[in-house]
């Protein structure tokens, strides 16, 4: 970074750290905001745009070699009039990563002069264009995509591989994204009555990456062909960690893989509470198990505060509703061998001692049993049983890509062409995390991979700047300053700077 530019930030920081600083304020006649005397006018020469952080990340995409990658690896079209395959898969990324949620937020875009001048594009396809491409697509495109993607990926984990830690988790579940159309192709009727698709996701824990999203009808069982890609995310990531992990809930312990992974991989699964390992769980003795004691979500760090009145269980009180009420839990392990598999594993049985109560009276005391699957002998029963419960947090990035980025719409026919544009709309949510594995700040770094996409969008895509063409280069004027512009700014030169292999 320009000494000059360091010291535009510096001034920048202390007139906002001098404007926010805490004052003994008198009372006040006048309220803050107020009436103020303004008026709008058109600029004629200078041009801005609201969302100044596309051109860090489309200098990212070119750094990495992603655009060459794209029309190298994905054949859609046999001649380019105009637009190449990259055009059309950062056009639909690059909508999501600005905040668009349909492919008609595109027309905006592409009605942005200032925009086109800052990515120094003559047009981008309108939405009617990138329907149709999306409608181009079959299976086998579909596929090279997402391996072009994790070609480009493993540039940034080689990059900066002391970020992502010694250990590879892969967390593997399926979801369901309703859609009330009825001409969808493909859409099919889930298992609770909504009609939709049901894409598999196979996401890397680390860095909340997906590695893998492949879209089905809505009747498709959590695990179909799931087995395959899990596969498939083994050999992507082996080659960058030490060793790998791979967990999900009942619905993925396929026992006749586990002969397969054991010798590949770690893994820890739910399994079904099947009569045989119900009957082996009560026949442990007592001295067997010992207390499963859970860490608080939070240590207080000052003085406690006193907490509210809960207001939910008075009601459930009040109207005598049915409550099942968590007692103590204890944990102890025993071995199995499946019917599918040649090889013994550990089962990790969970005891939940729970009291059923309806308003204020006590119906009774039960005994409910969970396990888990395991080839790791390595840790205590407690630490596989809260190694699995981590797997919950997938579930937020789920959250993250159908209502964050809203990546798992369906904005085409039928269930190929909507699988292309998850996967496309899916980058913006990688790029994310490319952008915090290479951010300088080993701090803002981890923040930015668990940020919430709406937060990252305002922090580091939202910087209002003013786009001035010279005779060889783009440039950027940031026109205001935030707690993030200084981060901002040294991930783009140290992305701009660097050199991928």
């Amino acid at each position: 970074m320009k000494a000059n530019q360091r010291k535009i930030l510096a001034d920048r920081k202390r007139k906002l750290r001098e404007r926010l600083a805490q004052k003994a304020f008198k009372a006040q006649s006048e309220p803050m905001l107020e009436g103020v005397n303004l008026d709008y006018e058109i600029s004629g020469r200078t041009g801005a745009i609201g969302t100044g952080g596309i051109g860090a990340f489309h200098k990212m995409v070119e750094q990495l070699g992603l655009i060459e990658a794209l029309n190298d690896g994905v054949k859609v079209f046999k001649r380019h009039l105009p637009y190449f395959e990259s055009d059309h898969i950062l056009n639909l990324c690059y909508n999501v990563l600005l905040g668009g949620t349909c492919l008609e937020d595109i027309e905006l875009l592409r009605q942005d002069q200032t925009y086109l001048d800052g990515l120094f594009v003559g047009r981008i396809p309108d939405p009617t264009t990138a329907g149709d491409f999306l409608r181009r697509f079959d299976g086998s495109c579909v596929l090279s995509l997402m391996d072009v993607i994790n070609q480009t990926r493993v540039k940034v984990w080689q990059a900066e591989s002391d970020k992502l830690g010694k250990r590879a988790v892969l967390d593997v579940d399926g979801t369901i994204c309703p859609t009330d159309a009825q001409c969808k192709q493909g859409v099919d009727i889930s298992y609770n009555g909504v009609w939709g698709y049901a894409p598999l996701i196979v996401s890397l824990s680390n860095t909340k990456e997906v590695l893998y999203l492949v879209n089905r009808p809505g009747n498709a069982p959590s695990h179909l062909g799931a087995a395959a890609y899990i596969d498939q995310a083994i050999d992507l990531v082996c080659p960058y960690f030490e060793e790998v992990f791979v967990r999900g809930d009942t619905d993925f312990g396929l026992t006749e893989n586990f002969d397969r992974w054991d010798t590949r991989c770690r893994f820890v699964f739910g399994i079904n509470a099947m009569p045989n390992l119900v009957e082996i769980a009560k026949g442990l003795s007592q001295g067997a198990f010992v207390p499963l004691l859970r860490k608080p979500h939070y240590t207080v760090q000052t003085t406690p505060r006193k907490k509210p009145d809960k207001v939910k269980p008075k009601i459930v009180r009040a109207r005598n509703f049915k409550t099942i009420h968590l007692m103590t839990e204890e944990v102890a392990e025993f071995t199995y061998r499946p019917g599918k598999c040649k090889k013994t594993y550990r089962i990790v049985v969970l005891k939940k001692h729970l009291k059923i109560t309806r308003g204020q009276d006590v119906l009774g005391f039960e005994i409910r049993y969970l396990f888990y699957i395991a080839n790791d002998w390595q840790m205590t029963p407690q630490q596989v049983v809260f190694f699995s419960n981590v797997r919950c947090d997938q579930e937020n990035t789920i959250e993250q890509l159908k209502n964050g980025i809203k990546a798992l719409r369906m904005p085409a026919k039928d269930l190929i062409s909507n699988w292309a544009y998850m996967v496309c709309a899916t980058l913006a949510w990688n790029l994310k995390a490319w952008y915090g594995l290479l951010c300088p700040d080993p701090i803002l770094s981890k923040q930015i991979l668990r940020m919430e996409f709406r937060r990252f969008l305002n922090a580091f895509i939202r910087i209002p700047c003013q786009i001035i063409k010279t005779g060889r280069r783009i440039l950027y004027r940031i026109l205001n300053y935030t707690a993030y512009t200084k981060t901002f700014i040294k991930t783009f030169l140290h992305i701009k700077n660097f050199r991928f292999t």
